[in-house]
């Protein structure tokens, strides 16, 4: 099943069950695969798909930065509760010992020697850990704690 099919199921489901958490994310992300869809003229690939997904669960987290430093709690709850519907439409995510893991076969790979190499061993792990959700964000502090050794 596709994801464009999952997601008319999971919207009528929704509609049904009136989550109106559920049905906010769902409708949101239908919106941004058709975007995306339309600015590539052609129908996305699985793995754009994803990225979709991916970029609107780190809006989310942006997101829940400001709302937390603003004071707006609230907010920072619909946020997270929009980001765990998400989710579940990614693959699971790397774990911290699977990155550290892949950082030190990239180093060893790369033969980087130290934090001028952040490029190149970034760009290996990203490659490797390709088709799983991972943080970037922490990726980097992984590298370059590695690389500073």
């Amino acid at each position: 099943m596709s994801l464009e099919q999952r997601l008319n199921t999971d919207i009528a489901a929704a509609m049904k069950a009136r989550e109106a958490t559920r049905l906010a994310a769902f409708r949101m992300l239908k919106t941004a695969l058709t975007n995306k869809s339309i600015e590539k003229g052609r129908a996305l690939e699985e793995a754009e798909e994803r990225q979709v997904v991916a970029s609107l669960v780190k809006q989310r987290r942006d997101s829940i930065e400001q709302f937390t430093a603003g004071n707006r709690p609230d907010l920072a709850a619909k946020e997270q509760a929009e980001i765990e519907v998400l989710e579940t439409l990614l693959p699971p995510a790397a774990s911290a010992d699977d990155i550290a893991a892949t950082v030190e076969q990239a180093v060893t790979d790369t033969g980087a020697t130290g934090p001028k190499d952040i490029g190149k061993v970034m760009k290996a792990v990203m490659a490797a850990l390709a088709g799983r959700t991972v943080d970037g964000r922490k990726v980097n502090e992984a590298v370059r704690a590695r690389l500073s050794r």
